[in-house]
């Protein structure tokens, strides 16, 4: 029968490992598991301490905050931000719109894109491989708001011969988590 310091002795020394780990470890695309334990902690709570994200992963608060650091100035970490509900906004209808543009030069493409940025109410803007140049995902209020959006701002986008809308009947899952 031990005594209380050889059973602490067998137990897992999370935070000496982890820290001594923290600075030497790194995978082929930057990351280790310790990067990706602290950006899914984050992806979940953004506002968490470096306290509470140390304590999920197995590090002490400074460690976790140099890892944190880190990951900021690499730009693995973009920003931080609420995640806003935008039925609570008025904006009940998620819209899926396929874009087909007059061709694919770079001058078309940068217009385009450019142009995309400034419209209120898309949430997200992708080039895509296949039929369509782009898929832009858009909130608004209900159909006259979408009408008001097709005819004030997508119509008139520059290079766009062509656009195809779908509604969602219902949002099942966004934000999916790494």
């Amino acid at each position: 029968m031990g005594t209380k310091r050889d059973k602490d002795r067998n137990l897992p020394q999370y935070s000496t490992d982890n820290e001594a780990k923290a600075d030497t470890e790194a995978a082929p695309g930057g990351l280790d598991d310790l990067d990706a334990a602290v950006l899914r902690h984050l992806e979940h709570s953004g506002r968490a301490t470096n306290f509470e994200v140390g304590e999920s992963v197995g590090l002490s608060a400074s460690a976790a905050s140099r890892r944190i650091q880190a990951l900021e100035a690499s730009g693995a970490i973009r920003g931080y931000r609420a995640l806003i509900d935008d039925r609570l906004l008025g904006k009940r209808r998620t819209v899926y719109i396929r874009v087909t543009l007059e061709r694919q030069s770079a001058d078309v493409l940068g217009a385009f894109e450019t142009a995309i940025r400034r419209i209120k109410g898309i949430v997200s803007c992708h080039l895509m491989a296949g039929q369509y140049d782009y898929m832009l995902v858009a909130r608004v209020a209900g159909i006259d708001d979408y009408g008001r959006l097709h005819q004030t701002e997508l119509s008139r986008l520059p290079g766009v011969t062509r656009l195809e809308t779908s509604f969602a009947l219902r949002d099942v899952l966004e934000g999916q988590k790494l």
